[in-house]
């Protein structure tokens, strides 16, 4: 069986519109979706097939779209030849499992921009606990956030990520100055196996044990809100800490490089799915918008 990966049929159908009517508007109104969803259709479609079919604003084809057209149309007027084979497909069901903080922090911030582009597509988020894998055994696709060595399923990587210690500006002017790394000592280091402190400690020269005593989450939101509420020192990755740090509700520690100058994290987000997964065009279209959203 080929393994050359097809174009969906509504990025065909998008292509032939727009250039037939050459405006992104008319063909949106032709099509029923919205002008982004033209957009990104197109965009998904040269990236499958490795080609710029459009070379100006004025929509005017390139060579290899002027030839890439005539097959498009000829493959569209073959379907069209079979009873309900170019029937509008209904639409399509995506299941991801994300860990919550992910979710919250980068998926759903940008949800809105995919919804618009693929209304098609019914997304289920459902919530995964990272590190400790455990997910919905119907997802289609997964995020999960670790080092990456999966065995059990084809992945790519999402999201690479620094940490800093964070807390609540109340604490830190009851708690501070923090000027150097050992100022640390004594102070309450909130915990979590989601990221461990001694790749920090390693990172300021000290040989601190990982802590043994505080309270420990395995959700990085609620380490946030913890932090937030004055319970004491967060290590945070700055991505999902965003929404926290631009509310001002969590803030770093003082201006000195012991703290300003982040430290890589360990770990990783990850999408993964089972093999022939990506052979639904679904999930294709999800893996290259959410992989695109990031950069």
């Amino acid at each position: 069986m080929s393994t050359v990966r097809l174009p969906p049929i509504q990025c065909l159908l998008t292509f032939e519109a727009l250039a037939r009517l050459r405006s992104v508007t008319q063909t949106s109104e032709e099509l029923c979706v919205t002008p982004s969803a033209v957009s990104h259709r197109v965009k998904q479609l040269e990236q499958i097939i490795g080609t710029k079919l459009f070379g100006r604003a004025d929509f005017s084809l390139t060579v290899e779209g002027v030839e890439y057209l005539a097959h498009v149309r000829e493959g569209l007027a073959m379907l069209q030849r079979f009873p309900g084979a170019a029937a509008a497909p209904g639409k399509r069901k995506l299941r991801l499992a994300v860990t919550p903080t992910f979710a919250r922090s980068i998926v759903i911030p940008r949800l809105r921009q995919f919804t618009e582009a693929y209304p098609e597509i019914d997304l289920t988020l459902q919530v995964s606990i990272p590190l400790l894998d455990v997910v919905a055994e119907d997802a289609d696709l997964i995020i999960r956030f670790g080092t990456g060595r999966y065995a059990d399923v084809e992945h790519l990587c999402l999201l690479k990520d620094e940490v800093t210690p964070l807390a609540s500006p109340t604490f830190v002017r009851e708690h501070g100055p923090f000027e150097v790394a050992q100022d640390l000592e004594g102070e309450a280091l909130l915990r979590s196996p989601l990221e461990p402190w001694r790749t920090w400690f390693a990172a300021r020269g000290l040989d601190w044990p990982e802590p043994a005593d505080g309270s420990q989450f395995n959700d990085v939101g609620l380490m946030c809100d913890a932090a937030a509420a004055g319970m004491g020192i967060a290590l945070v990755r700055l991505k999902p800490a965003q929404p926290w740090l631009e509310h001002g509700s969590l803030v770093r520690l003082g201006q000195n490089p012991a703290f300003a100058n982040n430290v890589p994290s360990p770990h990783a987000h990850y999408l993964c799915w089972r093999t022939g997964m990506m052979d639904r065009w679904e999930c294709v279209a999800f893996a290259d918008w959410l992989r695109n959203s990031l950069v």
